[in-house]
């Protein structure tokens, strides 16, 4: 009887096993469907789908030269991310700051303090999560323009 239950459960684990590798590799994308990397993903995946003009902006802000610092470990960089949605976070002019010595060596060069950090040639430093208004403004994003081509 010993041996029956000690049979069953092996099977169970080996099985488990089996499972969550399948669903691992699943949720890691097919490949030719897939999306293109994630430029953030240490920080997860946002909730929501994009809306064009989240999209708009991040391609934006990737365009102007714009840099999102963050840590992989930090609350409010998720938040500033998932503001975005899925595909717009994930094109993010992101630096991963405390993930490998590069990326703390960036961010130590960048003098950077605070988590999140958008940082953009001639305008002021910005910390702390910021609104999609805020970042529209502090950019010189103009609505309507057409600004995935940059």
């Amino acid at each position: 009887m010993a041996a029956s239950s000690s049979l069953r459960s092996g099977l169970l684990i080996a099985l488990s096993t089996a499972l969550l590798g399948f669903a691992a590799t699943a949720s890691a994308g097919s490949g030719a469907n897939a999306p293109a990397a994630s430029t953030t993903p240490t920080l997860g995946e946002a909730l929501a789908a994009s809306t064009p003009e989240q999209k708009s902006l991040s391609a934006h802000l990737r365009a102007k030269g714009a840099i999102f610092y963050g840590a992989w470990w930090c609350p409010a960089c998720f938040q500033q991310k998932n503001l975005f949605g899925k595909e717009a976070g994930n094109r993010l002019p992101y630096v991963e700051c405390d993930k490998t010595d590069d990326g703390r060596d960036v961010c130590m060069a960048a003098k950077i303090r605070a988590f999140p950090t958008w940082e953009l040639a001639g305008k002021p430093r910005l910390e702390g999560v910021q609104t999609i208004a805020e970042l529209k403004v502090w950019s010189g994003y103009q609505s309507g323009g057409d600004h995935s081509q940059h």
